[in-house]
């Protein structure tokens, strides 16, 4: 009976030590992550950007316009935005946002996203 016990406290610890760690570390900031944009949108129509990690309207902003590099481009502006999540962004397209396609990429606590690929229809 003590062998048993014994083995099922060292079989918990073991276990318990497997698991991860819900603890939030203080300054640690991840990289925004890019995966869809929805297909292109004319000018005043609605966009949507997948993705992970991309924090809040009170965080981030979008960036349109910009070089493959991400040099260059101007944010979309905030009264644009029509729904911000953790995970996807929808915003309306401005009036005088650049036509033709160019590379949009997404700012979190000044933190770059990865880029992806976007056309905007005049």
């Amino acid at each position: 009976m003590l062998r048993f016990c014994v083995s099922a406290l060292l079989l918990t610890g073991l276990l318990a030590s497997c698991t991860p760690r819900t603890s939030v570390v203080a300054g640690v900031t991840v990289t925004p992550v890019l995966i869809k944009v929805s297909q292109a949108p004319a000018r005043g129509g609605a966009l949507t950007v997948q993705g992970r990690f991309l924090g809040g309207p009170s965080t981030g902003r979008v960036i349109v316009g910009a070089d493959e590099d991400g040099a260059g481009g101007s944010a979309i502006p905030a009264a644009s935005v029509q729904s911000w999540t953790d995970t996807e962004i929808v915003l309306g397209v401005p009036q005088d946002a650049p036509v033709g396609g160019s590379w949009l990429y997404v700012e979190v606590n000044g933190k770059r996203s990865t880029g992806l690929r976007v056309s905007i229809k005049p």
